[in-house]
């Protein structure tokens, strides 16, 4: 479990994500998302990209696999690596023949030109105290794609999130009640979710993504080699309308040719 210094040195606490992402109420929370909606996004995906038979692909923040699952049935090797262990339990109940998964944290190496493919998706990006951390994952990127590797990064639209936020609301999953607040500052989108399962002290947990832009995510491609090639809004991969689209999804790709690429942190070996 991660605490709060560097990606891989000591911390003096837990960050925000070990803990909640290994909650039985995360899991209980998000049980809505469906197998259905991530087979459609997969599909479209697939349309886009037209893989080949047998290629491989990384579904980096992979959560419990259900897109790694469907990519796995089109005929795709799929390997999930997330840093929730209760996420990759539940995950490897579905492992066959090509399909794997690991638990690791994404700041950590996971290959280097191994992947024709790499996706990130549903916003499993922006959770870092450290924005240096969001550069370091994306260095691990550029260095586990091979040569002509695609990335397709899906992220929310900060702007559109911001004016669409509900302040509060109230859910009940499995008789437990979920009071969840939701406010933002200048750098981050905050979700509060006060757990009380009654007659017991109710739980809470704190949600923070990174207001990164589309700027952002340019800038962080650029210092690692990665050439931007599509932009789209939803998951019918629409075109990208800052003030209308709900998503912001990135799909990006590493030249054929090597490249070194330095930054103010040290230097990245990505090619």
């Amino acid at each position: 479990m991660k605490t709060r210094q560097t990606a891989i040195g000591h911390r003096a606490e837990p960050e925000w994500f070990a803990a909640w992402f290994d909650s039985t109420h995360y899991q209980t929370l998000y049980a809505h998302r469906n197998d259905e909606e991530a087979a459609g996004f997969v599909d479209q995906l697939a349309a886009r990209l037209r893989p080949a038979a047998g290629a491989t692909v990384l579904d980096l923040g992979c959560g419990t696999g259900r897109h790694a699952r469907h990519l796995n049935a089109r005929g795709l090797r799929v390997v999930g690596i997330d840093l929730s262990s209760e996420s990759i339990r539940r995950a490897k109940e579905f492992e066959i023949p090509d399909l794997w998964f690991r638990r690791q944290d994404m700041r950590l190496p996971f290959g280097h030109e191994v992947f024709d493919y790499v996706v990130n998706l549903f916003t499993s990006f922006g959770y870092f105290d450290d924005p240096s951390d969001d550069v370091a994952v994306i260095h691990n990127i550029a260095r586990a794609l091979k040569p002509g590797g695609v990335l397709v990064l899906d992220y929310l639209n900060v702007s559109y999130a911001e004016r669409h936020l509900t302040p509060e609301e109230d859910l009940t999953r499995n008789e437990m009640t979920y009071r969840i607040a939701r406010w933002t500052d200048v750098d981050h989108i905050f979700k509060r979710i006060l757990v009380n399962s009654g007659g017991t002290v109710p739980r809470e947990y704190v949600e923070r993504v990174a207001k990164l832009t589309l700027q952002d995510f340019v800038f962080m491609f650029l210092l690692c080699d990665i050439e931007l090639e599509a932009i789209y809004g939803n998951y019918r991969l629409e075109p990208f309308d800052v003030d209308t689209s709900p998503r912001l999804i990135l799909v990006a790709k590493k030249p054929s040719r090597p490249a070194r690429i330095s930054d103010a942190t040290g230097s990245c070996e990505c090619g």
